[in-house]
């Protein structure tokens, strides 16, 4: 009677231990779900900003004929494009997020200069350039919310208990998520 005793507590205590293991198993593989997932969303962002970095030349040179006299706004633009580019090549992902900030606002500056520009407003090249561009910002927007709420997850599921014991041991650390650069709550101002 002692041996069946015995047993029982054996088995009971191998079956806590396996269900203890599952868990443990279950939990980090659902990090490394999200974790894959946060660099997915961030993959889609880096997708459309290298959209909007491919048609900037092209906006740039368009308004380069009609706006002569704009050209500190243009070398900016075209500065922050080659600064995100690097930062990009670099994989300094917070590089990259702060100089997509800086150009989302020159960009924003360089449509106010547009509006003062009545022939390049009726260019046809202009404006395809132009509805290309508005795509794509509204493209980056959805991806950077996407973003944001992968992250979001991630960062729940990684301080929850007991996902936290073994985000702690699997080496998963909070990621940040993308914040608009400084300044972009104020709208720019349209002076002629």
């Amino acid at each position: 009677m002692k041996n069946k005793g015995c047993l029982i507590s054996l088995g009971v205590g191998v079956a806590l231990i396996v269900i203890v293991v599952m868990t443990l198993v279950g939990k980090y593989n659902a990090i490394v779900t999200l974790e894959e997932g946060c660099d997915l969303a961030w993959a889609n962002v880096e997708t459309v900003l290298q959209r909007r970095y491919d048609l900037i030349p092209n906006v740039v040179n368009t308004v380069k004929g009609f706006a002569e006299h704009e050209k500190d706004l243009l070398t900016e633009v075209t500065r922050l494009r080659s600064q995100w580019g690097e930062a990009k090549a670099a994989g300094n992902t917070a590089g990259s997020v702060q100089t997509a900030g800086m150009l989302e606002n020159a960009l924003g500056r360089l449509m106010v200069v547009v509006e003062k520009y009545p022939d390049l407003k009726s260019n046809q090249n202009f404006l395809a350039l132009q509805e290309e561009l508005a795509g794509t910002e509204n493209r980056i927007s959805v991806e950077r919310r996407r973003y944001n709420e992968a992250v979001a997850r991630f960062n729940a599921t990684i301080r929850r208990f007991p996902a936290n014991q073994v985000a702690g041991i699997a080496g998963a650390e909070r990621r940040s998520p993308f914040e608009a650069a400084a300044g972009a709550a104020e709208a720019p101002t349209v002076e002629f």
